[in-house]
């Protein structure tokens, strides 16, 4: 018992909590407004990316959105975001991943809008503040995944917090995939998954049974994922496996650990060749 003290942190962490339940959400927010930026990056992140018409056709653009609000009964707070958006094509599904893509951003920012506004006015408030970015983790061929940001400090609150998000897509399928989908069927994915990453995070100095409750084989746990060019990267918030002065954890899985598990003909196929 004497590590659950260590969770007895400020309100912003119950809102931590809430944004991490609904991040996933398909929730359109018109709310928030998105405009296109100039500033454009490479689709492909990888050289040998053998990619379709498709893909060959399109450019990832930064779209940014800024919110300022001085606060009426509530402290200010400052939204700051970043989404990725595909340009080139009005293929429907494209359209459909640019619409996907917006609304998991909106909806962070508009998670923690309202949790900015419940937050009480006292002498000393200064403010809250979000700041929403993404990277793309890896893309070969049709196969899109995105790792998102969410920077916060709420109002009051003893430090600053992270909270991560990821979202990965099969743009020829047009639809978004589920962490099951590039496995065989009937195989205990979860468990090999699982398996790998504790004994990857048993090496870290903060390691003991009551962080590793936060890697055990629930598919909650394990909710955010990248395809990468080196391998699986599952990304564990912070608390989860690692106290918070360490930081959210990473842990990358070889394709070659998992090779006897993967679909060969699912979404991995181009990543283990």
């Amino acid at each position: 018992m004497k590590h659950l003290s260590k969770l007895q942190i400020p309100v912003f962490i119950f809102a931590l909590t809430l944004s991490m339940l609904a991040c996933n959400a398909l929730i359109p927010q018109p709310d928030m407004y998105l405009a296109p930026d100039s500033a454009t990056v490479p689709a492909s992140v990888a050289t040998d990316t053998i990619a379709p018409s498709l893909s060959q056709q399109l450019t990832l653009t930064s779209i940014p959105f800024n919110e300022s609000d001085p606060g009426n009964g509530y402290p200010q707070y400052t939204i700051a975001a970043q989404a990725p958006q595909l340009t080139g094509s009005d293929d429907p599904r494209a359209l459909a991943f640019n619409q996907r893509l917006n609304e998991l951003v909106a909806n962070e920012a508009n998670v923690w809008r309202q949790e900015f506004q419940r937050l009480p006015l006292t002498s000393l408030s200064n403010g809250s503040s979000l700041d929403i970015t993404y990277t793309l983790a890896g893309q070969r061929g049709d196969i899109w995944s995105f790792k998102f940001n969410s920077s916060f400090y709420a109002d009051a609150a003893a430090h600053p917090g992270l909270n991560i998000v990821t979202l990965n897509y099969d743009l020829l399928q047009g639809r978004e995939l589920a962490l099951k989908d590039l496995f065989l069927p009937n195989m205990e994915y979860l468990e090999e998954i699982a398996y790998y990453s504790m004994e990857e995070l048993k090496k870290q100095p903060y390691a003991d049974s009551f962080w590793l409750e936060g890697a055990q084989p629930i598919a909650e746990n394990y909710r955010n994922w990248n395809i990468t060019a080196d391998g699986l990267m599952i990304t564990f918030n912070e608390y989860q496996v690692a106290p918070y002065a360490a930081g959210p954890q990473s842990v990358v899985l070889p394709y070659s650990v998992l090779s006897t598990i993967i679909n060969p003909d699912g979404p991995l196929a181009l990543f283990i060749q």
